[in-house]
């Protein structure tokens, strides 16, 4: 479609012109006319006796406008919108420290997304994947961004209207920073920076420089979050016991004074003063006690509140008002969960989102962002995150918001069907698991890593048919990939995944079964049934690889690929050990006759849960 946009456009043009290409516009004299108007106040869009409207205070709101604008305009011949932006800053956070390093073009392609939802704000989160001079081993084959590439990014972000932040750490979460020997003073414990050591100030001076050179923006995050053994290791041994509110708030006292230096504002985690005033150490204790010459000490910072697993409002608003009462003007921070193992978890990532941002409203926080971490190998793909930030970006601009919306306004600003990508939750919302999964059990990744001759899962799943549950996704996902050609390689990837997992979440149980029947030709026709699993293994590895490397950074995939080379290498072994027994070489398998328990741990495992865990916790009882 061709647009004649008129008024008020040199500050959105360039922007424009970025996004015209995913929107299916171009600007053109003779095109079909909008008049830009950019004044205080809401989005105003409007069309009527063939003449368009768009009025913005931000330029955010103006590509947020011009998606809503577009969207109208294919089923209504007039119309007029208004929309009062309920946050000043509303944004995502994408982890680039667990393995999966966008490229640059996926940085840009997710600022493109958030345009045109109306999010104006992106942090990368970088532990040490940005580049420092001074240390050549920080972030070393970690695929580390460059500042020529972060710069580009913050260009191209300003001119969508959007604002990057540098998102780094100052304290702990830095295990794969501090694992190398340049790093052997400056430790407390293996992932904690040792404070009050004068050599770990001119570290943070020189990461804290590196981190915001590239950006316009004077903000900074520097985390400080978990830090659960501060002056416990190295720092206990050097300078005795010290309360750990005193270590912290003088630790912060500091890394404050280096931004203020650099001309920075900076923002952190809160949680460590919660978790130091709790009895037991618990972030969300609503009865903790932080002395009042603690509340006091606190430097010039700003809060961030991060809380991805509460579903009830009112706890948020608890929350929140304890927030105010450390600082003022808090920032919350809620979860997509892409970090439940190799799926999203929608259900429980759209009902904390809205317990939370409809908290927020009534508490009058001014600022949120939603995180989308990538624990434990960043196995599922950041782009599954689209729905829930469609969520934020709705409850952004909307006091409430309703399903039908939601859907509509993804299939315009996502170019995907919303139940589509609905559907990848059931890889984790299986039979036995609770409405919503908000206990955050995570099957299809222990079925996929699980060993197949040592079934640590088996009993948590006995009885289930879970292999029926995933053959039933196969169709469903095939279909999906046809109604989302832009989300192609996505669907192409979950649709092997159910392929996969349509055998392998039930075959440790058969053979064990067939063993203990001493069923020999069951056996055999088992055999026939693995070698062509294997088949399958590869050629979901392929598929994730092609997603992988479609938006990543190269570095963090050999991790990956290393866990589907053991499913698969561990396959010969079960074809091994089958045939040894089929032939008679040995009497018994020692792996089929243990006796298999209910896996506990290491989560909680409430009624409704079939578990929950990492990887190296579900491939073997033995240490890897």
């Amino acid at each position: 479609m061709y647009l004649n946009l008129t008024g008020d456009t040199s500050s959105i043009i360039d922007g424009f012109n970025i996004l015209a290409k995913s929107l299916d516009v171009e600007k053109s004299d003779t095109g079909y006319p909008i008049q830009v108007i950019q004044r205080k106040g809401p989005i105003y869009i409007s069309n009527k006796n063939g003449q368009g409207e768009i009025h913005f205070d931000k330029e955010i709101h103006f590509f947020r406008g011009i998606g809503l604008w577009l969207e109208n305009f294919e089923y209504k011949n007039e119309f007029e919108l208004t929309e009062h932006p309920q946050f000043e800053t509303s944004g995502a956070m994408l982890d680039a420290s667990r393995n999966a390093v966008l490229t640059k073009e996926g940085i840009q392609s997710f600022l493109r997304q958030m345009a045109v939802m109306g999010l104006n704000l992106l942090m990368v989160y970088t532990e040490d994947t940005y580049e420092v001079d001074e240390y050549l081993y920080f972030g070393y084959m970690r695929g580390r961004y460059t500042q020529a590439e972060m710069k580009e990014c913050d260009d191209y972000a300003r001119t969508l209207g959007i604002e990057m932040v540098p998102c780094i750490q100052t304290l702990a979460h830095l295990t794969e920073a501090l694992k190398w020997n340049y790093a052997a003073e400056i430790k407390d414990t293996a992932d904690i920076l040792l404070a009050e050591e004068p050599k770990t100030y001119e570290f943070l001076e020189n990461i804290i420089a590196a981190a915001s050179n590239p950006f316009e923006s004077n903000r900074i995050h520097i985390g400080m979050d978990e830090a659960h053994q501060l002056g416990l290791g190295n720092y206990l041994a050097k300078n005795g016991y010290r309360e750990r509110f005193d270590i912290m708030n003088d630790h912060l006292q500091k890394v404050v004074s280096i931004t203020e230096d650099l001309n920075l504002e900076p923002m952190i985690w809160s949680d460590m003063y919660f978790r130091l005033g709790s009895t037991y150490g618990g972030y969300y204790d609503v009865d903790a006690t932080i002395p009042e010459n603690v509340v006091a000490s606190i430097p010039d910072v700003q809060l961030v509140y991060w809380d991805y697993y509460h579903s009830d409002e009112s706890f948020y608003k608890t929350f929140m008002q304890k927030h105010k009462d450390l600082k003022s003007d808090p920032i919350f921070a809620g979860g997509v969960w892409t970090w439940n193992g190799i799926a999203p978890n929608y259900g429980k990532g759209l009902a904390t989102s809205e317990a939370a941002l409809t908290a927020s409203k009534k508490e009058g926080i001014k600022e949120v962002f939603a995180t989308m971490w990538g624990d434990n190998g960043a196995e599922t793909p950041l782009t599954t995150s689209l729905p829930v930030l469609q969520l934020f970006a709705e409850h952004t601009y909307n006091e409430s918001v309703d399903c039908d919306q939601l859907k509509r306004r993804f299939r315009f600003c996502a170019g995907a069907e919303f139940d589509d990508f609905m559907c990848l939750n059931q890889f984790d919302e299986t039979p036995g698991v609770s409405r919503g999964n908000l206990h955050e059990s995570n099957p299809s990744k222990f079925l996929l890593w699980q060993d197949i001759l040592l079934g640590l899962y088996d009993e948590n799943v006995k009885g289930l048919s879970l292999g029926k549950h995933y053959e039933k996704m196969i169709p469903k996902l095939k279909e999906a990939k046809k109604n989302n050609p832009r989300w192609d390689l996505l669907f192409d990837f979950y649709a092997q995944l159910a392929v996969v997992l349509s055998v392998k979440a039930d075959i440790g149980i058969r053979l064990k079964e067939i063993y203990e029947a001493d069923d020999k030709n069951g056996m055999e026709l088992l055999v026939d049934e693995i070698r062509k699993l294997k088949k399958d293994v590869t050629e979901l590895r392929n598929r994730h690889r092609t997603l992988w490397f479609s938006m990543n950074k190269p570095f963090g995939w050999e991790v990956i690929e290393i866990r589907y080379g053991g499913v698969i290498s561990r396959m010969d072994t079960v074809e091994y050990r089958m045939k040894a027994w089929l032939e008679g070489q040995v009497s018994k398998l020692e792996e089929l006759e243990e006796e298999r328990l209910y896996y506990e741990g290491p989560f909680e495992m409430p009624e409704g849960s079939l578990g929950r865990n990492l990887y190296h916790g579900i491939v073997s009882a033995s240490p890897l």
